[in-house]
């Protein structure tokens, strides 16, 4: 094959999007994106109990579109279903009210979500720069970095930031004022805090750089259009802040720096004492987003390719909408640092970053792949001897491109990463299924988190929902877990007794390792609940056995090879 054809083929730019090559390309985005879905489904269908990680907190609670008596006066059951945006919580009302179990929603949204977004993406990237080859680049490097990570396959709020920020870039870019103005609605009703990058993507296309003098835009439409998505996204910021969460306010700096939760080695680790992983790569606090393909970081090459245009012939095709990129960067980091400065007011300022770096980085990944690609081409047309040894690295290049754009998954240790959950106790799953609707489990293994989900029974606590950032929500949730470790552990009566009375304890569920101390030494969610996890230590160490051990052979009712399952009021009844 020649190097004019391979020009053909990958690096020549249309003009219509409905061309062949276009329409090539962006099948065979959407026929990989597909095969990934497809992949995911596989992983997530392969057996009956089996959700991604996060469905525990974000989707077990919607049971109650169905049956609205299930989890009655469950404090994890409101709190996650008060935090759950509009839009987000109306999409599953309605795929429940089609007869769609929610959980069977979540598995089935994210290849949707993946399909969407591809299209988009590739949109994007010939608004940007219309060489198809370039979009499917852009368009499979960024569903690899979703499917290398949960956030997609979650089906949770986060998981709609790719379709609806890649629209609402489309629509911006095509200067379609209607969808623009329908995708930064839905951006806020999915995934608020994206609404403060759209807006600052907005406010920035107000400016203009020219004799290098930074000034207004003067064109009027500019203005009428950068105005009415500000307008939108106004009105549901202020939705949001009308709207008062019963669980706030949000953790204070000074409460969460003494709470071992936002440590190292905590349930939502935040403070870290490292600098670099503090505000780089650290898990909510870092800008950096965690590891992605390694063409990806081409993206970074991309504002200084724009330099040569001699050298790089194709560099004429990048339409001045690339700033775009350069927006949504700017935007980005801006938000992170305003989320430092008032945390934990917007959220993670992670949240901010992670996902858009993912989209500019594909996106500028795709140009900068295919403008040294056609820079190689070029070469090797200029070079005397481009038909013998330059046409062959040529071509070697773009094989060896090829195969690492299509075969990584296949150097991955585990494509699609999705995180699932597999449930390993069924039989302990349809026990407590067949219990009263309002039955209250209590448990600190950690087996207890899967019960939301797969029995949709009540548990008081549990380490999947330990989470901190609302002081309303953690104070009431932090004070049962230490009630529970105290009571688990205590070797006086009364105390089980008023803990069963006050929280109307039907069951307990137990590690068989439960009352071993070396369990409860080594047991990380149970030491951070201090004096409680102290004080079951001493009880141990000091040979006084816990009332619910002494209670074991006349109380358990369902038992497996790891797990006990004891009745409450036996427990209380018998010992008294």
């Amino acid at each position: 094959m020649g190097i004019s054809r391979l020009q053909a083929i990958f690096t020549t730019p249309v003009k219509q999007r409905l061309s062949a090559p276009a329409i090539f390309w962006f099948s065979l985005s959407l026929t990989f994106a597909a095969i990934y879905g497809y992949l995911s489904l596989r992983q997530v269908f392969g057996m009956e109990y089996i959700v991604q990680d996060d469905v525990r907190q974000h989707v077990f609670w919607m049971e109650r579109f169905r049956h609205p008596e299930l989890f009655p006066n469950d404090l994890i059951a409101n709190y996650f279903q008060s935090v759950a945006p509009t839009g987000y919580t109306t999409l599953y009302w309605l795929m429940s009210a089609l007869g769609i179990d929610p959980i069977v929603a979540s598995k089935v949204l994210p290849p949707v979500l993946g399909l969407i977004t591809t299209a988009y993406c590739f949109g994007v990237s010939m608004q940007i720069f219309p060489v198809p080859f370039a979009g499917f680049v852009s368009a499979l490097l960024l569903n690899q970095c979703m499917w290398t990570k949960s956030d997609l396959a979650s089906a949770t709020p986060r998981a709609f930031v790719f379709p609806l920020f890649l629209a609402f870039a489309y629509y911006l870019l095509r200067s379609a004022i209607v969808p623009c103005l329908i995708s930064i609605a839905l951006i806020g009703l999915f995934y608020p805090q994206y609404i403060f990058i759209a807006a600052g993507v907005l406010v920035l296309r107000c400016f203009e750089i020219k004799n290098r003098r930074l000034q207004l835009v003067q064109d009027r439409s500019t203005w009428t259009f950068n105005g009415a998505g500000l307008a939108i996204a106004f009105v549901v910021v202020a939705f949001y802040a009308l709207n008062h969460s019963s669980f706030g306010p949000t953790m204070s700096v000074a409460e969460a720096k003494t709470l071992p939760e936002f440590l190292p080695g905590g349930r939502a680790p935040f403070f870290h004492t490292n600098a670099w992983e503090f505000w780089v790569d650290g898990r909510g606090s870092g800008f950096l987003p965690s590891l992605m393909p390694v063409l990806v970081y081409f993206g970074l090459l991309l504002p200084g390719l724009l330099q040569f245009p001699q050298a790089l012939p194709l560099r004429q095709q990048v339409t001045p909408k690339v700033h775009v990129l350069t927006q949504i960067l700017l935007t980005s980091v801006f938000m992170f640092l305003a989320a430092h400065a008032v945390l934990f007011k917007l959220h993670l300022p992670s949240r901010y970053t992670g996902n858009s770096f993912r989209i500019v980085l594909s996106l500028a990944a795709g140009i900068a792949i295919v403008l040294l690609l056609d820079g190689l081409f070029q070469v090797a047309l200029r070079t005397s001897w481009g038909r013998g040894k330059q046409q062959s690295i040529a071509i070697a290049t773009t094989v060896l491109l090829v195969a690492t754009l299509v075969l990584y998954p296949s150097f991955v240790p585990k494509f699609p990463n999705a995180q699932y959950i597999e449930g390993d106790e069924p039989d302990l799953y349809k026990f407590f299924a067949q219990q009263p609707i309002d039955t209250m489990i209590v448990s600190l293994a950690k087996e207890g988190d899967n019960l939301p989900t797969y029995s949709q029974r009540s548990i008081l606590t549990g380490e999947e929902y330990a989470i901190p950032y609302h002081a309303g929500y953690y104070r009431q949730f932090r004070q049962r877990t230490l009630e529970a470790i105290a009571a688990q552990y205590s070797p006086d009566l009364s105390q089980i007794q008023q803990f069963t009375q006050k929280y109307g304890v039907d069951f307990w569920l137990l590690d068989r390792k439960a009352f071993d101390l070396d369990y409860v030494q080594a047991h990380r969610w149970i030491k951070q609940y201090q004096p409680a996890a102290t004080d079951a230590v001493a009880h141990l160490q000091q040979g006084q056995a816990p009332i619910l051990k002494q209670r074991l052979a006349a109380c358990t009712v369902f038992q497996q090879e790891k797990l006990l399952v004891v009745q409450a009021d036996c427990v209380v009844g018998a010992a008294s």
